[in-house]
């Protein structure tokens, strides 16, 4: 164990992430912790992710590329630029040419996400949703 951390210490993880291989529409889970979910996405120029909204707080970090961030106001950038989001607001991003982004999203599941619930919990959001629809 290494002074100054609880519990017990795994090994390092690490990512060459000039050099990993990721598809368009098919964003790579580099890690998926409690702590946090770690994600690279590939997104093509033209291709955005439409406005949504996240459950935890996010960080956008660009790595290849030009995107445009909207949440509110609109920021433009290139590999280095960071972008934080609130948990819960509004954001849309924008590809301007062929674009890795390095999304943080912590803590894992974020309060309310689906992913966080119980089975019970998720049981009521399925009869909810069910007696909606009729």
């Amino acid at each position: 164990m290494r002074p100054g951390l609880p519990g017990n210490v795994g090994p390092m993880r690490s990512w060459d992430l000039h050099d990993l291989d990721v598809e368009a529409h098919k964003p790579a889970i580099l890690s998926s912790e409690e702590a946090a979910r770690v994600i690279v996405l590939n997104v093509p120029e033209g291709e955005r992710l439409q406005e949504h909204r996240v459950h935890e707080r996010a960080w956008a970090l660009v790595l290849e590329g030009e995107v445009e961030i909207e949440a509110g106001e609109t920021v433009s950038g290139g590999a280095g630029l960071l972008a934080e989001l609130d948990p819960g607001e509004r954001h849309e991003l924008r590809a301007t040419t062929d674009s890795k982004v390095l999304l943080f999203l912590a803590p894992w599941p974020g309060e309310g996400h689906p992913g966080a619930l119980t089975l019970d919990e998720k049981a009521n959001v399925r009869e909810r949703a069910r007696d909606r629809a009729s």
